[in-house]
């Protein structure tokens, strides 16, 4: 039903989880995809190979996105390969299982985690931004979480890092929109990835995380990839600025 026939996407974070879904999804609709990962070479590889069965060109990049001259790069190859970029997903960031009290937050890693979260979000929109302005058009979504609508204790850093993003978001909406420019949100809840396998695979862990969803259930990564493509597609023509949760409930705000 939704056909991203003939367009150009740039995922970041695509060697695993929400990302890794979103590539294959694309590739599934039609797209030709570059897609960042920053160190796992073999996992990239087999999203690669996994997303090539559907017939349309899928490359990756190794660069770390928090370092602006690499970020470039991603573009830059993305652009050398596809001819143009039409589609943005900006999708990599961190997250520690570890609970950390404010008063142990070291400056470290809190400087680690805005790094990473949050300039490797600017640097590759930033980057990207202007080939889309010369083209007159593009879409580019942000993946959020829900800790950055309602906090996180003991995480912190991690949800202001997401709240940000909703809040860069916002603000580029209503600056791209001239440039018939499309800027969006998924803030997605628990999801069954590698990232959260360190709280869902113990049974306290998970019995806590599903108390907080009332679809009693966590979320695959196909599923956030699904309202990704959604809101990429042409159904999604008069949507922007806007945050779409993905979260089974957990959090209801509008």
């Amino acid at each position: 039903m939704i056909s991203l026939a003939g367009k150009a996407a740039l995922v970041t974070g695509g060697s695993r989880g929400i990302g890794a879904a979103t590539v294959k999804l694309f590739a599934q609709a039609g797209a030709d995809v570059v897609f960042g990962y920053r160190r796992n070479r073999e996992a990239a590889g087999q999203v690669e190979q996994e997303a090539r069965k559907h017939g349309t060109r899928i490359e990756s990049f190794k660069a770390n996105l928090a370092i602006m001259a690499e970020a470039k790069r991603l573009v830059d190859f993305a652009r050398e390969r596809l001819g143009r970029l039409d589609i943005l997903v900006a999708n990599a960031g961190i997250w520690n299982d570890k609970d950390v009290p404010i008063e142990q937050l070291t400056e470290r890693q809190w400087d680690e985690m805005m790094r990473v979260n949050l300039k490797s979000i600017y640097g590759v929109i930033h980057c990207a931004v202007p080939h889309m302005i010369a083209q007159r058009s593009g879409r580019i979504v942000a993946i959020s979480s829900t800790s950055g609508q309602r906090g996180e204790a003991f995480h912190t850093h991690y949800g202001a890092s997401k709240g940000a993003i909703i809040r860069f978001v916002k603000g580029l909406a209503t600056e791209l929109a001239r440039h018939n420019i499309l800027v969006n949100c998924v803030a997605p809840g628990w999801v069954e990835t590698d990232m959260s396998k360190p709280t869902l695979e113990t049974r306290s862990g998970r019995r806590s995380v599903l108390a907080t969803i009332p679809l009693k259930r966590v979320a695959m990564p196909e599923e956030i990839a699904g309202p990704i493509l959604f809101a990429v597609s042409d159904l999604a023509t008069f949507v922007t600025g806007e945050v779409i949760n993905v979260n089974g409930g957990a959090v209801l705000c509008g």
